[in-house]
């Protein structure tokens, strides 16, 4: 199985470059399959690993950079592969997700955070004000 952590990041104001210079320095543990690491408006940083691990595998990520740095604390999410074992996408066998038709997830709910909030974060909208 393919599990994927993503690590985001925000820095201070203008800091942007120097967040982005400490991720890429950062060693791993480990070394994962795939390592990537993007950045966003707002001097945002995020870095994809992927591993071939279980779900629930303990897998090393990346620190907390210094307080100095960042702008608020670090978002972390973790992804397993939605891919069948026979290569098609997971879903109804015909290439669509699973669901019920009308764009929720199985049994009607939709993802929630701790706050209540709907899950944004995981389509990069956290920075976000929610309406």
């Amino acid at each position: 199985m393919t599990v994927a952590l993503m690590w985001e990041a925000r820095a201070l104001p203008g800091r942007g470059a120097e967040l982005l210079a400490w991720a890429r320095a950062q060693p791993l543990a480990g070394t994962p399959a795939r390592r990537e690491t993007l950045r966003a408006p707002q001097d945002r940083v995020l870095v994809i690993t992927w591993w071939d691990a279980a779900y629930d595998a303990e897998l090393p990520e990346l620190p907390e950079p210094d307080e100095g740095l960042v702008a608020r604390a670090v978002h972390r999410w973790r992804f397993e592969s939605a891919d069948g074992d026979d290569g098609r996408p997971a879903g109804d066998g015909e290439g669509r997700p699973a669901g019920d038709g009308e764009g929720r997830p199985a049994g009607g709910h939709e993802s929630r955070s701790a706050e209540g909030d709907g899950d944004q974060s995981a389509r990069g909208e956290a920075d976000r004000p929610v309406e």
